[in-house]
């Protein structure tokens, strides 16, 4: 019963966050608007960011279904304590600090976060569990992996880097590629087709984004989206 309170207590803080992130919102700036406000070109478009409906959607169904007596004492319930709870701490955490916009610190906590969902994942994976079970960790780990590096690349834009002289759309193709090689080795190692699918998704927003930009991207992404798809229905074994 504790763990059922605690993970409760760390959903509904965590969508409320969000919620009045864009409902007041915070610090007199909606999420995407402040996101908006450097031109990032590995920012995808902003109905991708849609995606977070799904990932609480899934996170409340998790929730929900440690409810029944039958299954509070479930191993990847045990497993997932404190881990859960550190990642809507984090989650909310990330949101305050970027609607104050202390974006250096919002890479920290974004890193934090991101760290938090790999040992939960990683312990989910490690004990029995059913597809329900681990599918939201799936979607939501692929999300802030993407989301880390948007978020180091919108510091790196607002803090002035000059990017080794290179400019911003080849580090933006690097970063796509980078992006793409952890999608298909995070695809081949743990046998999970949904984290790779997030990247899919995440490319096809930025090829949008960028598509009037005349800069070269939207062929990259696009073509890297195809590939992680490919690669993501490909039945690979171990």
């Amino acid at each position: 019963m504790r763990l059922l309170i605690f993970n409760i207590i760390g959903y509904i803080f965590v969508v409320l966050i969000n919620f009045l992130a864009n409902y007041l919102p915070i610090n007199g700036k909606r999420t995407g608007e402040i996101s908006d406000s450097l031109p990032v070109l590995f920012t995808p478009a902003g109905y991708v960011f849609s995606i977070w409906i799904l990932i609480y959607v899934l996170l409340g169904i998790w929730v929900l279904r440690q409810i029944p007596k039958s299954r509070r004492n479930e191993p990847v319930y045990k497993v997932s304590f404190p881990w859960f709870l550190l990642t809507c701490l984090f989650n909310g955490s990330w949101i305050l600090v970027w609607h104050y916009e202390l974006f250096t610190l919002s890479v920290i906590v974004m890193i934090a976060l991101l760290l938090s969902l790999i040992i939960l994942y990683t312990k989910i994976k490690a004990v029995e569990h059913t597809w329900l079970d681990s599918a939201p960790f799936s979607i939501y780990l692929g999300w802030i992996s993407v989301a880390t590096i948007t978020n180091i690349a919108f510091v790196l834009t607002d803090i002035g880097w000059n990017g080794f002289g290179l400019s911003d759309p080849v580090w933006t193709i690097i970063m796509m590629f980078v992006a793409a090689i952890l999608a298909i080795t995070f695809r081949i190692k743990n046998q999970d087709w949904l984290y790779p699918l997030v990247f899919v998704w995440s490319l096809i927003g930025i090829a949008v984004k960028n598509s009037d930009l005349g800069n070269g991207i939207p062929i990259f992404a696009y073509s890297l989206a195809a590939l992680i798809f490919i690669v993501s229905i490909y039945p690979w074994k171990r």
